[in-house]
């Protein structure tokens, strides 16, 4: 296992050598000059993510508690030494003492395991997930298209919990056609307005807030990005914000929730200020709060490029809803935070399961967007429980 670790570290300092990042452009993205450089890359990738699968397995097989090679006579865990061992090991080119203990330890538990084996038979669940995403022809098809490049925003590799930046450009290309065509579809079109609209009012209800100028703003949006004549005006204003992609995922799931998620975790100084003054009432600290959510709000419409496009009607939009959602986070109300952290993970979760091999299918389009529908229903109607309970 420290041989595959050190493996790993050199496969991985291979990639890395064919970054723009090493080459003084921008770090994570590739730089390939050549179809020769193209295969070589995609080759290391595809040799990483075997060597991270098989570490895993072996961590489980030999390292575990709950392995045979850490049981005592009795059947019991070996000791309390044992726990600690199912985290990855140290990257290091070379064994530390401290990994050189780790092994020593791990002989030992070995030797005391008598004639118990660990059965080999496990390691078939991996030669079987490697055989299924060779198999897995879209994704296939985006592997190759990665050659030339696909365009991204922000690389959201570990929250979506891929296993390198090129899984996640692959799956997003996947996902970007699997939303155009389950989009083709005018209920599902449908479906998602209304559930928007109705996940989004009820949040609002649940905080004691009247949804009103929320549904009109609501509904001029809908009404306006449904307009093909503003499509082309939509485009050049989100390219100009860095979405180099007009789908849903770059639009609605990445840009707006996403980007919104990273905002709340990281408020601006005015809206703290206001949150921790402990000499101030909670009725008037939500108040100022929503009064400063405003104020932000304000003077990012003063330099909008184009002042009744897409992001002018979001802005409409984002002045009912977050303040709801700033003081859900950073407010003392635990009943409207427990809600508003359910609707961030049921969010977050939605758009982990899309990246997921197991709950995904990148076999065909069709498949994949079959399934994308299937786990916005599920997750929005966990949101929808969730805010039943104000009843």
């Amino acid at each position: 296992m420290e041989a595959l670790e050190t493996s790993i570290n050199y496969w991985e300092d291979a990639l890395a050598a064919f970054s723009v990042g090493a080459r003084g452009g921008v770090s994570g993205t590739l730089a390939l000059t050549s179809p020769e450089e193209a295969e070589f890359c995609r080759e290391i990738q595809d040799l990483l993510q075997n060597a991270y699968l098989l570490q895993e397995r072996c961590e489980l097989l030999f390292l575990d508690q709950r392995s045979v090679l850490f049981r005592s006579e009795s059947g019991g865990p070996a000791g309390e030494g044992s726990v600690g061992r199912r985290t990855r090991l140290l990257s290091s080119h070379t064994a530390s003492e401290h990994t050189k203990k780790e092994h020593h330890s791990s002989a030992d538990s070995f030797a005391s395991a008598e004639d118990q084996v660990a059965d080999l038979r496990d390691f078939d669940d991996l030669t079987e997930s490697v055989a299924e995403i060779e198999n897995y022809e879209l994704y296939q098809n985006a592997v190759k298209e990665l050659e030339a490049g696909i365009p991204y925003r922000t690389l959201r590799t570990e929250v979506v919990g891929c296993g390198s930046d090129a899984e996640f450009l692959c799956k997003l290309s996947c996902l970007r056609a699997g939303f155009e065509r389950a989009l083709r579809d005018a209920a599902a079109r449908a479906w998602l307005v209304d559930v928007g609209r109705q996940v989004l009012t009820d949040l609002l209800l649940f905080a004691d807030k009247e949804p009103k100028e929320f549904l009109v703003a609501y509904e001029e949006m809908v009404s306006w990005s449904s307009d093909v004549a503003n499509w082309h005006a939509i485009e050049n204003e989100l390219k100009s914000k860095g979405v180099k992609v007009v789908s849903f995922y770059d639009v609605v799931l990445d840009y707006i929730l996403l980007d919104a998620f990273e905002d709340l975790a990281a408020p601006p100084a005015s809206v703290l200020a206001v949150v921790r003054n402990r000499w101030l009432s909670d009725r008037f600290k939500e108040s100022a709060l929503t009064t400063a959510v405003w104020s932000v709000i304000k003077a990012k419409r003063r330099y909008l490029q184009y002042p009744d496009g897409f992001m002018s009607h979001f802005y409409s939009i984002s002045e009912h809803l977050l303040p709801v959602l700033v003081w859900g986070f950073l407010g003392p109300s635990e009943r409207l935070k427990d809600v508003c952290v359910t609707f961030q993970s049921e969010i977050v979760g939605f758009i982990t399961d899309l990246f997921s091999f197991q709950k995904c299918r990148y076999t065909t389009v069709e498949d994949l967007s079959i399934d994308i529908m299937q786990h916005a229903r599920t997750r929005a109607a966990n949101i929808t429980d969730k805010l039943a309970e104000r009843n």
